[in-house]
């Protein structure tokens, strides 16, 4: 059974990171996954940048809820500094919690912001993960 896997390499594949990544982090407040954050770091091999850092990284975790503001903006601006080929990971409070964020308002916001919508990770039992990636001009 591949559920069977050690919950950092779960984490680890799913958000396909490895040690080296430079993921930067938008949101951050008391609500957030502590345990997934870890589990990032420990992934990455060392903390996540938070969102004054200027370097350019390989992935952005946004924690993001209803109410923040506006998402497309918000998406918009965390591309600033992703590398060509990096993905935004968008953690919104799942259905049927406080501040959800729909499956349709991320897409379209995504859709506006450039990116789309590629696929979903299940690695926290409160946060819905949907990886975020650039469109692709042919």
């Amino acid at each position: 059974m591949s559920e069977a896997k050690a919950p950092e390499e779960s984490i680890a594949e799913q958000l396909n990171l490895k040690d080296g990544d430079y993921v930067q982090e938008f949101g951050y407040d008391d609500d957030v996954d502590a345990r997934l954050r870890e589990q990032i770091e420990e992934a990455i091999g060392a903390e996540l940048f938070d969102e004054d850092a200027q370097e350019v990284v390989d992935a952005v975790v946004l924690w993001w809820r209803d109410g923040d503001g506006d998402l497309v903006d918000e998406l918009v601006d965390v591309q600033t500094t992703l590398d060509d080929g990096g993905v935004v990971w968008l953690l919104t409070p799942k259905a049927g919690r406080d501040d959800h964020v729909s499956p349709a308002d991320i897409q379209e916001a995504a859709s506006t912001a450039g990116l789309h919508v590629t696929s979903a990770a299940r690695v926290s039992s409160d946060w819905s993960v949907s990886r975020l990636a650039p469109k692709r001009n042919f």
